[in-house]
């Protein structure tokens, strides 16, 4: 067997305990910091259709752009930083790049302009960086981090005028990006970049209803418990993965090597709704559905939780704020809120083998 098979690769889990009540709860800042995510999965145990206020919030979720050859020089202007930047929660993340192989480069509604390229296109480009943390002694990758709010980049100014000679001359960049914004001028993105070949894109919704389905028992103030009166945070977190990727999840385990048991305790449930939507998916989005979900409790229902599951970008170079990301073999970027009729809520942060530890 390969030495590279022969033991399964790093990753990291970081849970959180916490109630949406509590006045130092930091849900907020996880979720607002994680910027660029693909996918969430909505699952709800004990409902066969989907409340009409949550569909109502994810049908009206907009859209998002993916622009054709933008060149990175685009986002230097001083009309694009009026427009944009100034304003907040803007969001650009090239499409279709490996960040273990490509140049990449992303825009974040902090207004930096990251940029993640190989030895030789850095050499070109002659811009400050540093070498990437994954790099080991010899640095085969760096990131360069441009403050687009930086006084030193206005148009008079000597970085300025360096960093604009070295994208428009000396190095071009330019790569297919998706965008996002979160303000009410959100159509503003197709005229302000009305010169390239924009495209408007709508989430994908997908929706499953599973029958007879065996559901970890949890109890939110017995997390880390070792009573055994609720599975651990990693066996949940292993069987809502199977959940939203449709993996037969049997009560009874066997031999074959590829067959899962749902952890105990566990209930039979007679019916679970998944949800999943797929795009590019911005904070404020995924804000609105933990507000909407939290909500669902108000009434009485039959379970005592629901889950919210949101897998970021493999290839972004950042998972939460500016902490640089790394493929490896998996890519793994993604948290998840199991939430309580009682406003408690446990958050489960994983990232792979290229990434420090989630905040």
């Amino acid at each position: 067997m390969l030495p590279a098979l022969q033991s399964c690769p790093r990753h990291l889990l970081v849970c959180e305990k916490s109630s949406f009540l509590r006045e130092k709860s930091r849900h907020s800042a996880h979720v607002e910091t994680h910027y660029y995510n693909y996918c969430v999965s909505i699952l709800l145990p004990e409902c066969g259709i989907l409340p009409e206020k949550l569909k109502r919030v994810i049908d009206d979720m907009g859209s998002y752009y993916l622009v054709k050859n933008l060149p990175l020089h685009a986002f230097l202007t001083q009309e694009f930083n009026d427009l944009f930047i100034k304003k907040g929660l803007f969001y650009a993340l090239t499409y279709n790049t490996r960040i273990d192989q490509d140049n990449v480069a992303a825009v974040l509604p902090t207004g930096k302009l990251i940029i993640s390229v190989d030895k030789d296109t850095y050499e070109e480009l002659g811009l400050q960086g540093k070498p990437s943390v994954y790099s080991g002694k010899n640095a085969m990758r760096y990131i360069v981090t441009i403050d687009l709010t930086d006084r030193a980049m206005s148009p008079d100014g000597k970085m300025f005028q360096r960093v604009k000679w070295a994208l428009t001359e000396k190095k071009p960049l330019s790569f297919d990006f998706l965008l996002a914004w979160d303000n009410s001028e959100e159509p503003s993105i197709l005229s302000y970049f009305s010169k390239y070949t924009v495209k408007e894109c709508k989430f994908k919704i997908s929706s499953s209803v599973s029958r007879d389905l065996h559901c970890p028992l949890l109890k939110s103030e017995k997390l880390y418990s070792n009573e055994g009166e609720s599975c651990s945070a990693t066996e949940l977190f292993e069987w809502l993965g199977a959940i939203s990727n449709n993996i037969d999840w049997s009560k009874e385990s066997s031999s074959f090597i590829s067959s899962f048991c749902c952890p105990e305790p566990s209930i039979l449930v007679e019916q679970a709704h998944l949800c999943t939507i797929t795009g590019f998916i911005t904070p404020v989005k995924i804000q609105q559905l933990v507000k909407q979900l939290r909500e669902y409790f108000n009434e009485p229902k039959l379970s005592q939780w629901v889950s919210l599951m949101v897998h970021g970008f493999a290839d972004s170079p950042v998972s939460w704020r500016e902490s640089e990301h790394g493929f490896f073999k998996g890519g793994e970027n993604l948290y998840n809120f199991v939430i309580f009729n009682n406003e408690d809520y446990w958050l489960q942060m994983a990232v792979g083998t290229h990434d420090g530890c989630p905040p």
